[in-house]
């Protein structure tokens, strides 16, 4: 079974940032497994999760992009249910919102 790191940053909002930060990834032969963003606040900022394999290299990755400008914060998770990812394709195409995702 593979093993996944969930990454969560907060972003200045901005066109660019997502391209910005996935191709840092990219660039370095890095497969994003997941990728879940939206504004945050008052729009100025975004939060983005990062569905990553666990690898050797995921740590000197972590390090760049937190020296990224645009990253004003950056978590790296080890616990949490991945299969969000997979079930978000069940709800865009039922036209039903996921519980996550309702306006309380």
């Amino acid at each position: 079974m593979t093993e996944y790191k969930l990454i969560e940053l907060t972003v200045r909002n901005h066109a660019g940032v997502m391209s910005h930060i996935t191709g840092l990834f990219s660039r370095r032969g890095f497969n994003l497994e997941g990728i879940l963003c939206g504004k945050i606040e008052d729009g100025s900022k975004s939060i983005m999760y990062l569905l990553v394999n666990h690898e050797e290299r995921l740590e000197q990755i972590v390090k760049q992009v937190e020296k990224l400008y645009d990253v004003l914060s950056m978590k790296v998770h080890d616990n949490f249910d991945e299969t969000i990812f997979m079930r978000l394709q069940d709800f865009v195409f039922s036209g039903t919102t996921p519980p996550a995702l309702k306006p309380e």
